[in-house]
């Protein structure tokens, strides 16, 4: 719906819930409550998501079939722990845009980042840069700086030598496309790998991975991406976008509480090559032969062959609840209610009559996810602490940031009219107490 066809009433907010077809999404989650017993609105599933009602169930079946089984319950429970993993890469899938040979849930990001870099990293000669963005997330920077450093051995080298890193034009918030492309052009014969995060965790721009992959590859490089902020948010499709590698958590958009169990996806063109270097583990020799406790390594031919151990159950269980509640609502329906629901979000800020705040986050809808980032001016924090007093819970972001996400699966049109109340009130407040 185009943005001057949306109305400021709390009205028009209740029928756009009423036409919504996936409203019903919400009941299946808890939502935390107010000390006066209302529902607290929920802007940081970018952060941590929110617990599927089926959670407790699904975990409570492992605990039951250890307490019943024992060690027997790899091979007699519900769901077999020894191939449990295997029930979520199908929906896994769905959610990346990957084939099923290419995904698997494993690990936790950095890990998992670190695993695929050992793989598709791989210096040589002049050709041994990293793209990455500037202000990419801290952990994203660290992990690319370590690769670096385990790869050269010249001792008097400097991490900037090694390091192309993209900044917005003086002036601007966000990258723009033209001007990745333009730098993977110019510096393509140096660059090794570009490894950017596929929406930014501070500004909310998603990137155009189809674009960045394809240039990406014709001058040479690998090209993979982080999709923590990705993954569950914006619609993927992996492989026909030709991406060699991803990785992402699933503790934000995917539900699957705190610290829950990361992914990968690693392109099918590269799942079966045997020659690629990868730090190896048991849980990735291949299945037929694992027990016979050989001692030469045999990779799975997908992407479970960078497995490295076998995975926490309970973690696997609790992300299990969380994708069958995508699969039942859909990406494609997910998308479009979040393109919805911040196109209003964002026509509601800008009633807002104040020279307070401004939104960093793109405003076409085709460039973010459903996260609307708002710039403080003079980065001032009393007001993030003014909307949280009055039962917003948002996130607040050095120096100037508060990021909010209606999540469609389970935030509504209602939510984003209240929290723009709310704000409006708390502007108004301090524009007062600074006039006294």
């Amino acid at each position: 719906m185009p943005q001057n066809n949306f109305e400021t009433t709390e009205s028009f907010a209740k029928s756009l819930d009423e036409q919504d077809l996936l409203r019903s999404f919400c009941e299946k989650f808890h939502i935390p409550k107010q000390s006066n017993g209302e529902n607290v609105i929920y802007f940081t599933g970018n952060s941590l998501g929110l617990q599927p009602k089926t959670t407790r169930s699904f975990i409570e079946q492992e605990l039951s079939d250890w307490e019943k089984f024992g060690v027997e319950g790899h091979f007699h429970a519900k769901t077999p722990w020894m191939s449990y993993h295997e029930n979520l890469i199908e929906q896994m899938a769905e959610v990346v845009g990957g084939k099923q040979v290419e995904v698997v849930v494993m690990n936790s990001l950095t890990v998992n980042l670190h695993l695929l870099m050992v793989s598709f990293y791989r210096p040589s000669g002049k050709r041994n840069k990293i793209v990455i963005e500037k202000n990419a997330f801290p952990s994203d920077q660290y992990a690319v700086q370590s690769q670096i450093r385990f790869h050269i051995s010249d001792s008097k080298f400097q991490i900037s030598d090694y390091l192309i890193e993209l900044s917005p034009r003086h002036g601007e918030t966000c990258l723009r496309t033209e001007d990745i492309l333009q730098t993977i052009r110019e510096k393509g014969d140096e660059i090794a790998l570009i490894m950017l995060g596929g929406v930014n965790y501070y500004t909310g721009q998603a990137f155009d991975f189809e674009a960045v992959t394809r240039v990406g590859h014709e001058v040479g490089a690998i090209v993979g991406f982080d999709l923590a902020h990705a993954a569950g948010n914006i619609e993927l499709q992996l492989h026909d976008w030709n991406v060699d590698f991803a990785a992402w958590c699933s503790y934000k958009y995917l539900n699957s509480g705190p610290g829950g169990i990361g992914g990968i996806f690693v392109h099918e063109k590269h799942v079966s090559d045997e020659n690629l270097p990868r730090f190896a583990g048991w849980w990735g020799h291949d299945k037929e032969t694992r027990f016979l406790m050989g001692d030469e390594f045999s990779p799975i031919k997908s992407a479970e062959g960078w497995q490295l151990s076998n995975p926490p159950i309970f973690q696997l269980a609790s992300l299990r609840a969380s994708l069958e509640i995508f699969h039942e609502a859909g990406m494609k329906n997910l998308v479009t209610k979040s393109k919805k629901l911040t196109n209003y979000l964002e026509f509601l800020l800008h009633q807002i009559e104040t020279d307070r705040i401004e939104i960093i986050t793109p405003t076409d809808s085709n460039q973010r996810g459903c996260q609307l980032s708002i710039r403080v001016k003079n980065a001032d924090k009393l007001l993030f602490n003014a909307i949280t007093n009055n039962g917003v819970i948002a996130d607040w972001r050095e120096p100037d940031v508060i990021r909010v996400a209606p999540v469609p699966l389970y935030n509504s049109f209602m939510d984003c009219w209240k929290f723009v109340e709310i704000l409006r009130v708390c502007l108004l407040s301090a524009q007062k107490n600074l006039q006294l």
